[in-house]
């Protein structure tokens, strides 16, 4: 077991500097990773409203709110009523906020080639198959 914390650990490091490393590249140190994380989430559900953005997320109303206040008032983010419901609103990325998803794939790739570098080929399908396992299958 302690040699899977040591790993973890590892890895995560590693994530987390090649994603500091993408944010200096980009000029975006006033943005934290959980800030990303958020605007990445908005982008794959593809403008959703607080309500969905909380589910996916797996946080409170209240907490995803202050989040994205933050995140208009860095001008990442904007609101935009729901035609259906005018008590809804969707959230839609900001050129700044694309930017920053883009930033995030530069990071998302670095790493990806950096274990593609270390792995042949039968190794990556191992890779895959195992990461597969741990992260879909709960």
């Amino acid at each position: 077991m302690k040699k899977i914390i040591d790993i973890v650990a590892d890895l995560s490091n590693m994530i987390g500097l090649m994603e500091e490393n993408a944010k200096e590249q980009f000029n975006l140190s006033g943005l934290t990773l959980t800030q990303m994380h958020y605007l990445e989430t908005i982008n794959s559900l593809d403008n959703p409203n607080i309500t969905e953005l909380a589910s996916a997320l797996k946080l409170s109303k209240p907490t995803v709110t202050v989040a994205i206040d933050k995140l208009i008032e860095k001008e990442f983010v904007y609101k935009v009523r729901s035609d259906e419901d005018r008590r809804s609103a969707h959230l839609h990325l900001t050129e700044k906020g694309k930017l920053i998803n883009q930033m995030h794939d530069y990071a998302h790739n670095c790493i990806s080639e950096s274990i593609v570098r270390k792995l042949n080929s039968q190794e990556q399908e191992q890779f895959i198959i195992l990461m597969d396992k741990i992260l879909r299958n709960n």
